[in-house]
């Protein structure tokens, strides 16, 4: 695979969902571009007169969209938090289906100059943007050993938070943790052990790369503006690849569902106000023959919602 290719993970399941034939003139977004495998296949179900927006917050996915060269396509370099200020700006009255395969593509996991990998020697980066924010280096850098600690254990489930950050903290002060090599020997002597066939670093890796690019907040504030610009019948559709992320996910979509009921108000069945989303199906996870030809697929589940009327 080389840097420039993404095996899209429930490529068809997902874009089955969006359910493009019965509104083939809509406005549709991919909030997650990556290297477009979605976009372009729904473009390939799109209408002549449909629309598609295509948001990412990656310079290098952006100048992949920007190839498409196709009149219904508009690419927009920005993070998906700022999906509704998007809309706005491109006049967009309501869309019909809005998108996330949320994550890392194999691109940036791929390109040693990203930092995202530790099996890939290079500067401890890890931005989905490099040209903003916090690198992983820069944060390491300044953090303390407790908020170090904190992160390894809110965004990595890391069972050895405390001894990885004291080796961190140790490592750091001896001017040995400047690239990704150098952190992931760090975390294999302090974690002796580890699940059959995970790398050590696994969790910690995952757990910087969450915390700098801000991942679960930026998700946690992009779905209630997704739910906003749907109109009644759009579809709300999200690929998630790990328990965190898709808890978020799985407790809006659930919380959407249900009524919002003021604590201890009286009230009839009748005057209950109408939950804006409506589950759709279970959620769904890779076959075995897609998680054999693309291993990165083993933990993504997708999850769709409808908008009420």
């Amino acid at each position: 695979m080389t840097a420039d290719a993404h095996l899209p993970v429930l490529l068809c399941q997902a874009v089955d969902a969006l359910e493009i034939a019965s509104r083939l003139d809509g406005t549709f977004v991919d909030a997650t571009f990556g290297r477009g495998g979605h976009s372009r296949l729904i473009l390939d179900r799109l209408g002549a007169r449909g629309r598609l927006i295509a948001i990412d917050r990656d310079p290098d996915a952006i100048r992949a969209a920007r190839e498409i060269r196709d009149p219904r396509f508009v690419p927009v370099h920005v993070r998906f938090s700022e999906l509704q200020a998007t809309l706005d700006a491109l006049r967009t009255d309501g869309v019909e289906g809005v998108l996330f395969d949320l994550g890392v593509s194999s691109p940036q996991l791929d390109d040693p100059r990203r930092g995202f990998s530790f099996r890939l020697d290079a500067p401890l980066d890890m931005r989905m943007d490099p040209s903003q924010g916090t690198s992983a280096l820069e944060w390491l850098e300044r953090a303390d050993e407790a908020e170090i600690r904190e992160v390894l254990n809110n965004y990595g489930e890391e069972r050895f938070a405390k001894q990885i950050a004291k080796a961190i903290a140790a490592a750091r002060r001896g001017g040995t943790l400047r690239r990704t090599g150098e952190l992931a020997a760090v975390v294999a002597a302090a974690v002796r052990t580890r699940e059959p066939g995970q790398d050590p670093a696994t969790r910690t890796f995952q757990a910087l790369r969450i915390h700098v690019n801000q991942e679960l907040e930026e998700l946690s504030l992009t779905l209630p503006q997704a739910l906003a610009a749907l109109k009644p019948s759009g579809r709300l559709v999200v690929i998630s690849f790990h328990s965190l992320e898709d808890r978020i996910v799985k407790n809006f979509m659930r919380g959407a569902a249900r009524p919002a009921v003021p604590e201890r108000l009286p009230l009839r069945a009748r005057e209950l106000p109408a939950p804006k989303l409506r589950i759709v199906g279970r959620p769904v996870r890779p076959g075995a023959e897609e998680v054999r030809a693309n291993p990165r697929a083993r933990s993504a589940v997708l999850r769709v919602a409808e908008k009420l009327a």
